[in-house]
Formats: C-alpha cells, structure tokens, sequence
C-alpha cells in the first residue's frame, strides 16, 4: 500500500525540525507530490507536518 503527500502550505515560518520532516518526505515546493509507501515511519512524519501536508492512500 501507498500514500501520495502533497504540499500543501509552504515551510516558510516553521520550526527547523519541521523543514527537516518536509526534506525527509521528499517534498521541497508547494503542490508538489510523492507517492511513498505506507510505513509506520512514513505516517509519523505526515503526522509531525500535518498542517501543512495534505494525503491520500493509493492501491498497488
């Protein structure tokens, strides 16, 4: 199973820890998308930023 994030607001104005998590997910523009796999990690970091991230779950 796996999880498309999108970007959704900008990491302008966000604590260091939270631009870190946007880097780890592969994100760096808004509107941009990654498809991920669904992982216990992968769900903490979406969890971390989810203020600025938007997801949905995509079937293999």
């Amino acid at each position: 199973m796996k999880i498309t994030v999108k970007l959704v607001r900008s990491g302008i104005g966000c604590t260091v820890r939270q631009r870190a998590t946007l880097t780890g997910l592969g994100l760096k523009k808004p509107n941009q998308e990654r498809t991920l796999v669904d992982t216990p990690q992968v769900r903490g970091m979406i969890q971390k930023v989810a203020h600025l991230v938007s997801w949905t779950s995509v079937e293999d």
